[in-house]
């Protein structure tokens, strides 16, 4: 035997599957893990209305990221891109990340001053669940940009900043 190893034993039993009729246990994807294939998705583009990536590329904790929108057609928001800064905290993805602005937008859901979008007034963050993305969060931006409520709302100077 070398030092420091346990021999094996005849006894011990790998985790037992689970009980006929019950559910299997949800594998859990770490933090690092989920955000680096979220960054491959982002690398991949698909969803040309939006986009998203890392602020700086040496980011090994992968927290700080950019986003952006295009606004929809037929709203107040068309034409123009909407800038965000993103931010995933040690707890993501079991807490919704940290979304802001930095284009300035009138939406009922961000705080006019700050930029900060409130997450209690997005469905998305309130009910946030571990499998969502911050791609989806950038998604249901640019659907609450195209509800009743929001799609005519005037906005401010294109160019403007919070």
């Amino acid at each position: 035997m070398w030092p420091g190893r346990a021999m094996s034993s005849p006894n011990r039993t790998a985790a037992a599957p689970p009980a006929s009729g019950s559910q299997q246990d949800e594998i859990i994807v770490p933090r690092n893990f989920k955000l680096l294939e979220e960054l491959d998705q982002a690398e991949k583009g698909q969803d040309p209305t939006i986009s998203l990536g890392l602020q700086n590329q040496e980011d090994i904790f992968l927290v700080a990221w950019n986003g952006s929108i295009f606004g929809p057609p037929g709203t107040t928001f068309e034409g123009r891109l909407f800038e965000l800064k993103i931010e995933c905290g040690d707890r993501y993805p079991n807490e919704p990340p940290f979304v802001r602005f930095v284009s300035r937008v009138n939406l009922p859901c961000v705080d006019q001053s700050t930029g900060v979008v409130n997450s209690s007034k997005l469905h998305i963050l309130s009910h946030w669940d571990r499998h969502f993305t911050m791609e989806r969060v950038l998604n249901e931006l640019r659907r609450e940009m195209m509800t009743q409520g929001s799609r005519r709302l005037p906005q401010p100077p294109e160019g403007s900043r919070f």
